[in-house]
């Protein structure tokens, strides 16, 4: 019996060496391709499942939430566009509403991106449908606290950008010769001896659109906001869109020229 055991043993040990001395190795790797086409026959159980949820979310996303009188579409030939404005003036108010609540400041201005807007607007009635194709990401609003020098380059950067970034009415900025002729505050020029609250989004505060300067600024407060949400919140409290393009970037030809 004992020898049976030291039998039992020897042979133990030499099996987990083997195993140590030659480890498992993948081999090869089989596949194939499964064509997803009409043959597919879906399983009818499930399809009965989701009916009920199918039909929930249709009228959800259907539902009428105001106005809109004319087409707002985004043009990239131009500096700026009517849902351009209608998109950083819609999140300056609703989200100031929020960083008003959390810090008793306001925001001085939006600046949002031209590549955030993935939608246009149809004339005629406005659903949430048309929320979610506008702004389909789950961005955030973000608040963040920049230097009178960050400012300045934030101004630049839209000045050779030559994109319709979107920026709230508070800001106007006139251009010339890829050149900022004035920039101007709710009126006022801007005070090299302050900060200034912009929000954006959190995708740009971290350097989307190569936005570096809303990287590591002075202060930064997370709204917990979705951009998406705050449209959906402006459209319900409004009947009818007014979105114009108001002047808020100007560009000075030079004489005898036509930008087109």
């Amino acid at each position: 019996m004992r020898l049976k055991i030291h039998v039992w043993f020897i042979s133990l040990f030499l099996i987990v060496l083997s195993c140590k001395q030659n480890p498992a190795a993948l081999q090869r790797i089989e596949g194939k391709q499964i064509p997803v086409n009409s043959k597919i026959v879906g399983d009818s159980s499930i399809a009965t499942l989701i009916v009920p949820y199918r039909a929930q979310l249709k009228d959800k996303m259907n539902r009428v939430l105001a106005y809109s009188p004319t087409d707002l579409y985004k043009e990239r030939n131009q500096l700026e566009t009517n849902i351009g404005n209608f998109m950083a003036d819609l999140c300056y108010e609703q989200g100031n509403k929020v960083f008003h609540k959390k810090t008793n400041k306001n925001i001085d201005f939006v600046l949002l991106n031209f590549g955030g807007i993935r939608a246009g607007i149809p004339k005629g009635e406005v659903t949430t449908r048309n929320a979610y194709e506008l702004m389909p990401f789950e961005n955030s609003m973000v608040v963040v606290e920049l230097s009178y020098e960050k400012v300045q380059d934030l101004l630049t950067y839209l000045v050779k950008s030559g994109t319709a970034h979107p920026i709230s009415k508070q800001l106007r900025i006139s251009i010339k010769n890829k050149k900022i002729v004035s920039a101007l505050l709710n009126g006022k020029e801007f005070d090299k001896n302050r900060s200034y609250n912009v929000l954006t989004s959190d995708y740009l505060q971290h350097g989307g659109d190569r936005m570096n300067f809303f990287k590591n600024p002075v202060h930064i407060e997370n709204l917990d906001y979705k951009i998406r949400t705050a449209i959906i919140d402006e459209l319900e409290q409004i009947d009818t869109i007014n979105a114009i393009e108001d002047g808020r970037v100007k560009h000075h030809s030079k004489p005898g020229k036509k930008r087109k």
